[in-house]
């Protein structure tokens, strides 16, 4: 009788309590003293295992940035918004929702977002993380302005690439960090800023 391999539910269930305790104890010291300033030494004592854990459970720094990145790409506000979207018949409110939509999926994890998406340049495993998520924004925005396409809403000089690149422009990642985080602006105000002048740019009606 061949001897199929044991799977312990408490093993694995220890295993994932030390992963993310890893995880964990490596945001907090990304987001307090800097990326580049921190060892996997010291994520191992302030998770309270060895190094070989985090190295065997993680992986090393650039690693454990990625895997602390990919819940932010990914943020289930944008599929949301999408579905939103898709069943929405008036441009104004597609335009809303587009804003409030980067709003939710940034808020949700602006602390990490902003102290570490900077020091995503530096680690190519991290920036292709970066990278990927960009391309999905991308595709989120591009498929909005087809949604404006199809409703007939956009100013008559604007074609759906050029209004997948103005919704870029005025909700994408960039203008969130430079009204919230450089310029110090609540989310509520940046919200409905940025909808307001996005739906200038772009619909043939912005007013309601």
């Amino acid at each position: 009788m061949a001897k199929g391999k044991y799977h312990s539910p408490r093993r694995l269930d220890a295993a994932a309590a030390t992963r993310a305790a890893i995880l964990d104890s490596a945001r907090d010291l990304y987001i307090q003293r800097g990326y580049v300033n921190v060892t996997v030494a010291q994520i191992a004592s302030a998770a309270g295992v060895a190094p070989q854990t985090v190295y065997a459970s993680t992986g090393g720094k650039a690693e454990i940035l990625r895997e602390l990145l990919i819940p932010a790409i990914h943020d289930p506000s944008a599929a949301r918004t999408l579905v939103a979207v898709a069943r929405c018949d008036d441009p104004r409110e597609v335009v809303d929702l587009a804003a409030r939509g980067t709003r939710l999926a940034h808020e949700a994890h602006w602390t990490m977002l902003e102290a570490l998406v900077p020091e995503c340049r530096t680690e190519p495993i991290a920036a292709a993380v970066l990278e990927a998520g960009n391309a999905e924004y991308a595709a989120a925005l591009a498929a909005i302005a087809a949604r404006l396409t199809d409703l007939k809403a956009l100013r008559p000089e604007l074609s759906g690439d050029t209004a997948a690149d103005v919704l870029w422009f005025y909700v994408g990642q960039d203008a969130w960090f430079s009204l919230v985080s450089h310029r110090k602006w609540t989310f509520d105000d940046a919200e409905r800023w940025l909808a307001s002048e996005a739906k200038r740019a772009l619909l043939a009606c912005p007013s309601r």
